[in-house]
This record gives structure tokens, C-alpha cells and sequence, in this order.
């Protein structure tokens, strides 16, 4: 595609023929559904060493790009990544199907029963960077939840997305299901984003993931309703209340498990009085682990530490960097995290159910964690199977979106005759 009037015309067909595909999904039994998720993640399987050796091609091509070590990370495929993009096919697979579901059911004196049932959303359009797991994770879910997707991967992660989609085309086929309920769009060309945040006759919602310059865009241009969070600027305050040992754990591994996830914990708040009994414990664990430590105020004194700046509070880093302050009690927290969260993921690490119930009850964020790792703040683990993303909007969709959270909801209302006075 060399001009704007081709990818125009691609994309043009692109959402008309999802837009059909969405009509028929609509009504698709769960049993097909289901049958073309289990033969996805069987071809994912079957097809592995054919996926590897693409994203051996986007590693290089990362590469060429100078992209930082987290991304790079982001974008590597191996067998382990491989078997749980299997693993999360299949669980999405095993979920109860929403749709058709009763949400609420009630009779009124008219004579009439109202049924609230779970209806797909229709058209889904996902826009991400470097995962080539979104591939299929979004594919699965959108397909689970009766939607039909249109899926704009990163140019790194162009060729491995490419084979991992191939084999959800082949699970569709085998199903005989239209292999139009999930497409990729063929190109690395920006104008495709573009024409995707203004195709509003034919897509129903935008899913963004990826960095802030993506979602940000996403945000000021869609013309069609956006589920996205901007940044994941976690948290992890650590209460004076708070078992040393359990503290350590957490902190490590919120932030070092992998630190280009939207769930590392980037800001460390620190109570003083657990700090004053139990010294630079947690500041030590961290530098032990190659992370740069940059410290507030008298934390800047412990060796090895870089004095923080005015930047570094409310700062993605999306690397083996953490910022780090003294705090005093849980409201200054709640106050720090306020100010400088984006309502993604918060946690607080304490004996104190009081004082956890206060962090839970009076802050805001999509998800709040007491006494354990913002690392888990993903779909999977929630038990969704996979996620489309982490929403930290309030309407509709917050948190991990799953099958469930990719549907709306339709009125079904019967009578015997009934007529209004």
C-alpha cells in the first residue's frame, strides 16, 4: 500500500466486512465459539516454530529501532510465552459465554416481565504496541464476548502478529465461523490508526494499549468511544503496620517481575515509623536487584541512592527505576497517590484491616491491593482468561476488560397483551 487512497480503501473493507461478521456473531452459538478458540491455540501450537522465527524478525527490527530494553522485553516471544498464549486461548475457551446472559430479571403489575440481558457490543478496535500476545488475547475475547475485531498491532510487532492471527483465522475457519470475525490490519502505515478512530459507522468501541503517546492520541482523535487507561502509575505504600518480610516480597516484585508492564509499582511511599524501626530494608532490596532507587528527602541519604526531582512523582518509567518517599500515615499516601496516580493500580501493605479498609474505601483507583503485588493487576489473573487492557475510565468498562466486560446489556420485555392506561 503505497498512498492514503489504498489504505483507505483497505480499511474501508476491512470495517464493512467486520461490521457483517458482528451481525452473525451476534446470535453464534457458544458451542462454535468455542470450538474456534480450542483450534486456535491448537494451531498457536502446531504453528510455534513458524511464530518464533517472526518474532525473530521483530526482534531485529526492534532493534534497528533502538527500542529500550522493556520494550524489547514486551515484544520477545519464546516456548514459555508461546505455551501460555495457548494457555490463555484456552481459558478464555472454557468461560462461561456472556451473551444471552440474565443480568436481572422483574415482573410488573402491567402484567409485563423485563429481562436484562448481556449483548455484544459489536465492532471492537484495538490499537497496541509491541505485544504480539494482544494478537490474541483481544481476538479471543472479542470473539467470546460475540464481537467482531478489528486488530491495528504495532509496526514491531508486526510479523509475529501476523502468525499468531493466522492461526485464530484458521480456528474461525475450522469453526465455520467468518474469518472476518478477526482481521489484522495489513499494514504499519499510521494513516490505518487514523481511519480507525474516525470509522464510526462501522466500529463500536476503541481499545488502545500501549504507552502514553498512543493512548493519548487515541484519546484527543477517536470519534467513537474509547476504553483506555493513559498510564500505569502504581503504587505500593508500605504502612507502618506492615510485616517486614511480607513488605520486602511485595515491593521487589512489583516492581522487578517485569518492569515494562503497566502494573509495576513505579512510586514507593513509605510510612516513617516503619521506617525509623526498620531502616533502608526495602530501598537495599531494591538496589540489590539493579534497580535505581530515586529517593525523597532523607532517603536521598542512603548510599546508593539518587536524589529524586519534582519529575519523578507521577512518572511512568516503565524500567528497573522506582521513586521512592517518606510519608506520614496513610492519609499523606492517599493524598501523594492522588495527586500524582492515574487510578490504575494502588496497594497497601499492612497488619492494620482498618487501615486497609480506609485505603480501600477512599481511594479510587480501578484496582486497590492489600498485601499483595501490583503485578497482578492483569486479566489472567483475575481470572478473566486474558484482557483487552486495563480501563481506568468510569464509564462502562474499569479495571481488567474481559469477555464479560466487552458486552452491553438489551431489555427484553414480554406481556400476554398487555396494553398501557
Amino acid at each position: 500500500m503505497k498512498d492514503i487512497e489504498d489504505v483507505g480503501a483497505v480499511m474501508a473493507r476491512i470495517g464493512e466486512n467486520a461490521r457483517a461478521a458482528a451481525g452473525t456473531l451476534a446470535w453464534t452459538e457458544a458451542e462454535r465459539k468455542y470450538a474456534a478458540l480450542i483450534g486456535a491455540a491448537e494451531a498457536v501450537w502446531a504453528r510455534r516454530e513458524e511464530i518464533l522465527e517472526a518474532n525473530r524478525e521483530d526482534l531485529a527490527f526492534g532493534e534497528e529501532k533502538g527500542l529500550s530494553p522493556a520494550m524489547m522485553d514486551r515484544l520477545m516471544l519464546d516456548q514459555g510465552r508461546v505455551r501460555a498464549i495457548v494457555d490463555g486461548l484456552r481459558a478464555v475457551a472454557e468461560q462461561t459465554d456472556p451473551v444471552g446472559e440474565v443480568i436481572t430479571e422483574w415482573d410488573r403489575p402491567s402484567g409485563l416481565n423485563i429481562r436484562r440481558v448481556r449483548t455484544p457490543l459489536g465492532v471492537v478496535g484495538v490499537i497496541y504496541e509491541s505485544r504480539p500476545n494482544v494478537t490474541a488475547d483481544a481476538g479471543a475475547l472479542c470473539l467470546k464476548s460475540g464481537n467482531a475485531v478489528i486488530l491495528r498491532g504495532g509496526s514491531e510487532s508486526f510479523h509475529s502478529s501476523g502468525a499468531i492471527h493466522a492461526c485464530l483465522v484458521q480456528g474461525l475457519r475450522e469453526a465455520g465461523l467468518p474469518e472476518t470475525a478477526i482481521q489484522l490490519v495489513p499494514t504499519r502505515a499510521r494513516e490505518a490508526v487514523s481511519l480507525m478512530l474516525r470509522d464510526s459507522a462501522n466500529i463500536d468501541v476503541i481499545v488502545p494499549r500501549g504507552g502514553k503517546g498512543l493512548v493519548g492520541l487515541v484519546q484527543r482523535e477517536a470519534r467513537v468511544p474509547v476504553f483506555a487507561h493513559l498510564e500505569g502509575i502504581c503504587h505500593v505504600y508500605v504502612d507502618r503496620w506492615a510485616d517486614p518480610e511480607m513488605a520486602e516480597r511485595i515491593v521487589v516484585n512489583a516492581k522487578t517481575r517485569r518492569t515494562g508492564i503497566c502494573g509495576a509499582a513505579e512510586c514507593l511511599l513509605i510510612d516513617w515509623r516503619y521506617y525509623t524501626e526498620h531502616g533502608p530494608r526495602l530501598i537495599e532490596a531494591l538496589l540489590e536487584k539493579g534497580v535505581e532507587v530515586r529517593a525523597g528527602d532523607e532517603l536521598a541519604k542512603v548510599p546508593g541512592t539518587v536524589r529524586a526531582t519534582d519529575e519523578d512523582w507521577g512518572r511512568e518509567f516503565l524500567d528497573r527505576i522506582i521513586a521512592v518517599k517518606l510519608v506520614d500515615g496513610v492519609d499523606e499516601a492517599m493524598a501523594h497517590i492522588r495527586r500524582h496516580g492515574s487510578q490504575h493500580t494502588d496497594a497497601i501493605v499492612t497488619r492494620d484491616q482498618p487501615t486497609a479498609d480506609r485505603f480501600f474505601q477512599r481511594l479510587d483507583s480501578a484496582i486497590l491491593m492489600h498485601n499483595a503485588s501490583t503485578q497482578f493487576a492483569d486479566g489472567g489473573e483475575f481470572g478473566m482468561g486474558a484482557e483487552i487492557g486495563i480501563a481506568t475510565g468510569k464509564m462502562h468498562a474499569r479495571g481488567p476488560v474481559g469477555a464479560e466486560q466487552l458486552t452491553s446489556f438489551k431489555y427484553l420485555v414480554s406481556g400476554d397483551g398487555a396494553v398501557r392506561s
